[in-house]
């Protein structure tokens, strides 16, 4: 089976929860991770996961959010919930600008310290904002780069210090040969798939509301590109999921 290792399931999808599960598991998607974004969205991710069997969480704040206090908010009760298998999605975000880059380092560096509390793995936002990211990921953190879009040069970096990578619908697009590149460069049992759902939909749906049944678009080009039978990475994918989230074992 294919893992979805990160999709927005607290968004409105068509049918609700219950269809999105249904056509991920007629597509061969037999697990889900619920990433929280907006903290008023982590208790619904929670009640979601409670209902199925094949839906995790990671719990985090997205640097947008730089007036929550993760101390409040990402409780041991929390972290501890059962469903909860990683921090995320958190990280630094300079797209539209860098006025708020200390309050987002600040909140950003807040988590890792949760994380690192709670012996976690992180899932990691970062765009327009490597060197930073950089600089604050030690080699004391470990994670994943989700929708990783960017250099070479950073993923060579994260590399030496453990991260995995996760490829989302982005590197389908024609004009994403330099992520395909990348992508070819980064060893097998550090790779990982998601759909970032609703966002970044592959192609042929591109345009359309994104959902975590499009993963196999995914996969079918992340194959092509390492040459590699899809069932051959549907099987090293399983294995670094199972690596990358240590609470999923025996679950998947």
């Amino acid at each position: 089976m294919f893992i979805d290792t990160h999709c927005h399931l607290t968004d409105e999808y068509d049918g609700g929860v219950d269809a999105i599960v249904k056509r991920a598991t007629k597509a061969g998607v037999g697990a889900l991770v619920c990433a929280t974004a907006n903290p008023d969205d982590i208790i619904g991710a929670l009640q979601i996961a409670a209902l199925y069997d094949n839906i995790f969480v990671t719990t985090g704040i997205h640097p947008e959010y730089t007036n929550a206090n993760p101390y409040e908010i990402l409780t041991d009760a929390i972290i501890n919930n059962p469903h909860v298998i990683g921090i995320g999605e958190i990280g630094l975000d300079y797209h539209y600008g860098k006025q708020t880059r200390d309050t987002q380092i600040k909140l950003f560096e807040s988590q890792l310290e949760i994380a690192q509390k709670h012996n976690m793995p992180v899932a990691v936002h970062t765009r327009d904002a490597e060197d930073d990211t950089v600089a604050i990921l030690t080699d004391k953190y470990r994670g994943v780069m989700h929708c990783f879009t960017s250099s070479w040069d950073m993923a060579r970096k994260m590399l030496d210090r453990g991260f995995y990578f996760s490829a989302s619908g982005i590197i389908t697009f024609k004009n994403a040969e330099s992520i395909r590149e990348t992508f070819v460069k980064i060893p097998n049992d550090r790779i990982v798939i998601e759909t970032d759902s609703p966002y970044c939909a592959p192609v042929p749906y591109r345009g359309n509301k994104c959902e975590p049944a499009m993963i196999i678009e995914t996969a079918k080009v992340l194959a092509n590109i390492k040459n590699l039978q899809l069932s051959e990475l549907e099987t090293i994918l399983l294995q670094n999921v199972k690596a990358l989230y240590p609470k999923c074992n025996g679950k998947l």
